[in-house]
C-alpha cells in the first residue's frame, strides 16, 4: 500500500525493522506508582517497534520517587535514562528536558500515575505507517476504550477546553488534554516548548495545527484518579489553558530552529492570493510534465496541479513528509528527494519533463551553473526551466540571511549563468515592484528575520493592488522571473 511505502522512504528502513520508540515519563511525587509504571513499560512489546527507550525526568520530587527511579535505572541502564531536577518547574519543563534527550523515531508522553494503559500504545503507532500520520492523540472520549467514571464537572471542563482549542486551531479533536500524544521524533524536536505547566498540551496542539501536521486520534482506556489518590491538575490549570489557547492563536512560534526559512514558508502558505499571483505569472510557460525543485510545503504546488505528471521535490526531510502526505489521492503527483547541489539525485529524473520549475531556490545553492545543468538534463529537448530569484544586491538584508540566501541576483548575473549552463533565455521580467520599500524597511532598517502576521495579512489582502502597481512603478521589482529553453 502507498502509505507503507511512505514509511519506508521516511525512515530509510525496511518496515517495520529498526523503528525506535521513546517514552517520556515526567515524575513529580509519585512514589507509590512510578515503580509499577516503569515495570510495565519495561515489559512493553509493540509490533513494529524494534527498540524502546524510557526517558524519565524527575521534576523535583520530595517523597522518595527519585530513589525508586534511580534503583530501576541502575538495574536497566540500557532501557531507562534518568534525569533528576533539583526544583519543581512543571510538567512542560520536564517534557522539554526529556525531548532534548530522546533519540527515538517516534516519541510519546507517558505519565507516571497509571491513569493510562501502556498496552494502548500499540494501536497508536499504526497510523504512522498505515496513514502517514505526523501526530497521533489517544482520546479518552473515543467511545471504544474502557474509562473509569469519576468527576463529571472535570469532564465537562475538559470538553469545554477541547471545544475552544478546536475553535481556534480548526482541528476536530475530542480530547486535547490527553496525556497520550505520539509524534514523529524529528517533528517534536523541531517544536519549541515554552510552557512549563500543563499548558504544554494546548501549546503543542496549537503548533502542530499551524504547521499543518497530519493528526489522527485513536481510542484509549483511562483509569482516572481522584484527588485523594493524587490527581494534580485543577481549575487553575483550566484558566491557564484558556489563556494559552489565545496566546498561541496570536503568536507564531513554530520552529526551534528556523531551518531553511521554515517559519517564513509556513507564513507565506497563508498568503493564498500572493501564491496565486506567482502561479498565474508562470502558468503560460508550464507544460504537462513538470518537475518542481524546492517545493517546500507545496505553497505553489497546489496552484500548478493537476498535470499529466507533476513531481514535487525537495532536499529537506520535513518538507518531503508534508508533500508525501499531501500527495494522497493524487495519482499524478509524485514526491522525490532532489538536491540541486547533488547531481546524483537527478539520475531518475533525466529527460522526463517538459518543464522544470525552480522558484526561490537557485540563490541557495553553492554552484548555480551546475544546478542549472542538472535542471537542463531533466528536460526533453525544447523543454523549459522556469525560474524565480530575488533581485537586487543592495536589498540583501537580515531577511535574506534568515532564508539562507547566498545572494540576490542582478539581471546580467542570471543571464550569464543560464548561458554557461547551455540554456537559451526566452523571457525575463521584473516581479513585485510595490513590495520593494517594505522589504528594504523590514530587512535593512529594522533588521527583522521574519514577517509579522499583520504584515502578511496586509500583503495577501493588497495583492490585487500590487498586481496593478507592478505594471506602472518605475523601479525594478523584488524578484526576477526568467524562462530558459533547452536547445533542440
Amino acid at each position: 500500500m502507498q502509505e507503507t511505502r511512505w514509511w519506508r522512504q521516511e525512515w530509510g528502513q525496511s518496515f517495520p525493522d529498526g523503528v525506535k520508540l521513546s517514552l517520556l515519563v515526567p515524575v513529580y511525587n509519585e512514589r507509590y506508582l512510578v515503580g509499577a509504571m516503569l515495570e510495565r513499560l519495561l515489559e512493553l512489546e509493540i509490533p513494529g517497534i524494534a527498540a524502546i527507550e524510557i526517558v524519565v525526568v524527575d521534576d523535583g520530587s520530595t517523597d522518595g520517587s527519585v530513589e525508586i527511579v534511580e534503583r530501576l535505572a541502575a538495574a536497566h541502564p540500557r532501557r531507562i535514562r534518568f534525569f533528576p531536577k533539583a526544583e519543581n518547574e512543571g510538567k512542560g519543563a520536564a517534557i522539554r528536558t526529556a525531548v532534548g534527550e530522546a533519540t527515538g523515531d517516534l516519541i510519546v508522553i507517558q505519565d507516571a500515575d497509571l491513569e493510562y494503559d501502556p498496552s494502548d500504545l500499540a494501536r497508536m503507532v499504526r497510523p504512522f505507517w498505515e496513514d502517514g500520520a505526523d501526530v497521533v492523540y489517544g482520546t479518552r472520549f473515543g467511545g471504544s476504550g474502557r474509562r473509569r467514571v469519576v468527576y463529571f464537572r472535570h469532564a465537562i471542563g475538559n470538553r469545554l477546553i477541547t471545544f475552544l482549542s478546536n475553535w481556534f486551531t480548526d482541528l476536530d479533536l475530542t480530547d486535547v488534554e490527553t496525556c497520550y500524544k505520539m509524534f514523529r521524533g524529528p517533528l517534536l524536536k523541531s517544536i519549541p516548548i515554552r510552557s512549563s505547566s500543563f499548558a504544554l498540551e494546548i501549546e503543542l496542539t496549537a503548533k502542530i495545527a499551524k504547521r499543518n501536521c497530519t493528526v489522527y486520534e485513536v481510542p484509549i482506556s483511562y483509569r482516572g484518579r481522584t484527588y485523594r489518590e493524587g490527581k494534580k491538575i485543577g481549575w487553575r490549570d483550566g484558566v491557564v489553558a484558556l489563556a494559552t489557547i489565545l496566546r498561541y492563536w496570536l503568536i507564531d512560534d513554530l520552529y526551534k530552529e528556523d531551518e531553511y526559512g521554515g517559519r517564513i514558508l509556513h507564513n507565506l502558505d497563508r498568503s493564498t492570493r500572493f501564491n496565486r499571483w506567482m502561479a498565474a505569472t508562470i502558468e503560460p510557460w508550464i507544460g504537462d510534465r513538470v518537475l518542481e525543485i524546492g517545493a517546500g510545503i507545496g505553497n505553489l504546488t497546489h496552484w500548478l496541479i493537476p498535470r499529466d505528471l507533476y513531481v514535487a521535490s525537495d532536499a529537506n526531510d520535513n518538507y518531503l513528509h508534508y508533500l508525501r502526505n499531501d500527495s494522497a489521492g493524487k495519482p499524478y503527483l509524485e514526491v522525490a528527494r532532489v538536491d540541486l547541489d547533488d547531481g546524483s539525485t537527478f539520475a531518475d529524473q533525466r529527460g522526463r519533463f517538459d518543464t522544470v520549475v525552480c522558484l526561490n531556490v537557485l540563490e541557495h545553492v553553492r554552484d548555480p551553473v551546475a544546478a542549472l545543468r542538472n535542471m537542463r538534463e531533466a528536460l526533453v529537448p525544447g523543454g523549459r526551466v522556469v525560474l524565480y530569484v530575488p533581485r537586487g544586491r543592495r536589498l540583501y538584508s537580515s531577511l535574506d540571511e534568515a532564508l539562507g540566501h547566498r545572494c540576490r541576483y542582478e539581471q546580467a548575473q542570471l543571464e550569464s549563468e543560464l548561458d554557461e549552463a547551455g540554456l537559451e533565455l526566452e523571457y525575463l521580467a521584473s516581479f513585485n515592484r510595490a513590495s520593494v520599500p517594505g522589504w528594504w524597511w523590514n530587512g535593512k532598517v529594522l533588521r527583522k528575520r521574519h514577517f509579522s502576521r499583520v504584515q502578511l495579512k496586509m500583503l495577501n489582502g493588497l495583492v490585487p493592488v500590487l498586481r496593478l502597481l507592478d505594471r506602472v512603478l518605475p523601479w525594478q521589482g523584488l524578484g526576477i522571473v526568467a524562462v530558459a529553453r533547452r536547445p533542440d
